[in-house]
């Protein structure tokens, strides 16, 4: 059994998702797009000072442009993918997640 074989719903969903999280990953890789990040954007200016800006751009970045490319290959193989690939892929957005998190509060504060 494939991912075709037990995906459900339009088939153009994937690809925007992936076309968007690939447009946020260039936004923030590029440096603009703190008011992006959850929890910067909220947080008071003295809280902000603590953090390299563009360093933590580039670590939000960096993590959705992997999940960007992993959701467009999975998109683009999805009638040779097994089904057991999602396990696969869940795995490695939460490991991308929580990669984010932790370089996020240690190699990004000042």
């Amino acid at each position: 059994m494939t991912l075709a074989d037990i995906s459900n719903g339009p088939g153009w969903i994937p690809w925007a998702v992936s076309g968007l999280f690939a447009v946020l990953s260039i936004l923030l890789l590029s440096g603009r797009g703190s008011g992006l990040i959850a929890g910067y954007n909220t947080a008071s200016k003295k809280e902000k000072e603590k953090y390299n800006k563009k360093k933590l751009c580039r670590t939000a970045g960096s993590g959705l442009a992997v999940i960007s490319v992993l959701i467009f290959v999975t998109t683009l193989f999805e009638k040779v993918l097994p089904d057991d690939f999602v396990y696969i892929l869940l795995g490695v957005i939460i490991i991308d997640c929580l990669s984010m998190i932790i370089a996020g509060n240690t190699i990004c504060r000042k």
